[in-house]
């Protein structure tokens, strides 16, 4: 096997990463294999030692997976421009903190779509999450449980939306379009059956985009991991291993439709009588134009930099979105979010709360379900300090902070 230090089989690429996924790593640790990670820091079956920072879990990930997966996570599309930039673009926010607003105790409670949580954070949709651990979705469900905040459980899941509802806590499904309508409305059947008492469609993966780190490695899913949610056989494709090809995008170009419009949302809305989610908005106009159709909020994302590379990265356009949709749906923040200083910069940009994807993987890689709690315990934390530092009560007055780009 590579080495798993490794991030790119062409050493000499120039393609560049997102920093936060490049964590200087220590040696293989013995026993890594797929879905097989080892916890290196480990304090006994339920205990584990977090890094210093939400971000430090890359290098424990990544010391932890074959080379395969790891690029199969942390790749980007194309140059994986739009990766970098996801970093790149809250980077450049500078947050402006109030003095001498006597708090030492901000609460982190925020209002999310159906209701308060405990952070202004949900777990975003991540498919296939047993690649990383054997405790799979339903460890990370149960780590977004345990912190009081949504688990958005994906299409692709390794995991049935059924087993994953059933872990209990605020779970909501998303939602990729399939060339069967039929399937579509049985999965949102199926979700809402289970509990799921959200529904997020992604709307920006007509095909998935070339993503070149998986197509050098000849990318296919191994046996013991499966699309939960879909028919036996609907994902023989993603296991057919082909030199120079990704497996994963075979599979869905087969499955997912091309052609989603705005009279699919509008179906979609009439049906779904839990909150209805956006992901994958970035021009404003597509914002306002979903916001009345009556969803309930937009995701600005760009898919942590997986599909159109060259799209900026999501917080350059966020407030632009904010200012679009004015009161008329909530707004999100998704990718490159990599700690609670992040979170506090989306807030002061006008989101109403972010959706955090990789860390959250590379935690469960690192530790399995007890990764998790720590990451997402450490998140709290870091946003917590966030708060403080910034004179913010709570995200609601961070809300109200100014911020300057690029100071």
């Amino acid at each position: 096997m590579a080495d798993l230090r490794t991030t790119n089989p062409d050493p000499a690429s120039p393609y560049p990463l997102d920093p936060a996924d490049v964590t200087p790593a220590g040696p293989p640790r013995a026993g890594a294999g797929v879905g097989l990670a080892v916890p290196g820091r480990a304090t006994g079956e339920r205990g584990f030692v977090p890094p210093a920072s939400l971000a430090d879990f890359a290098g424990l990930a990544r010391a932890a997976l074959p080379a395969e997966v790891w690029d199969f996570v942390a790749g980007g599309s194309g140059t994986e421009t739009t990766l970098a930039a996801n970093r790149a673009a809250l980077d450049r926010v500078a947050v402006l903190p109030r003095m001498l607003a006597g708090v030492d105790t901000p609460s982190t409670e925020a209002a999310l779509p159906g209701g308060r949580f405990a952070l202004p954070v949900a777990v975003a949709p991540m498919a296939y999450q047993k690649l990383l651990h054997p405790d799979g979705e339903v460890g990370l469900a149960a780590a977004a449980r345990a912190a009081g905040v949504p688990y958005v459980a994906s299409t692709l899941a390794s995991t049935p939306v059924e087993d994953i509802a059933a872990v209990g806590g605020t779970v909501w499904f998303q939602l990729y379009w399939l060339r069967d309508r039929g399937m579509v409305a049985d999965l949102v059947g199926r979700a809402l059956a289970a509990g799921c008492a959200g529904l997020m469609v992604t709307v920006d993966v007509p095909v998935l985009g070339r993503r070149l780190r998986d197509v050098r490695n000849g990318f296919a899913l191994p046996p013991h991991v499966a699309a939960a949610n879909l028919p036996g056989g609907r994902d023989d494709l993603a296991h057919q291993g082909t030199p120079g090809v990704s497996a994963v995008a075979v599979h869905t170009g087969a499955v997912f439709a091309p052609a989603l419009s705005w009279a699919d949302l509008a179906w979609l809305r009439e049906r779904t009588p839990v909150p209805l989610l956006v992901k994958g908005i970035l021009d404003p106009r597509d914002a306002v134009r979903a916001a009345e159709l009556g969803v309930d909020a937009v995701v600005v994302s760009n898919h942590g930099g997986r599909q159109l590379d060259g799209a900026p990265g999501s917080a350059a356009v966020l407030p632009e979105v904010v200012a679009a949709v004015g009161e008329r749906c909530a707004v999100l923040l998704d990718s490159g979010v990599r700690g609670g200083t992040d979170v506090l910069r989306a807030l002061a940009l006008g989101a109403a709360g972010v959706l955090v994807g990789r860390p959250l993987l590379w935690a469960l890689a690192a530790g399995g379900r007890a990764g998790a709690e720590a990451a997402l315990a450490l998140l709290a934390a870091e946003l917590r300090d966030a708060l403080i530092l910034s004179g913010c009560a709570d995200p609601a007055a961070a809300r109200e902070l100014r911020t300057l780009i690029g100071g």
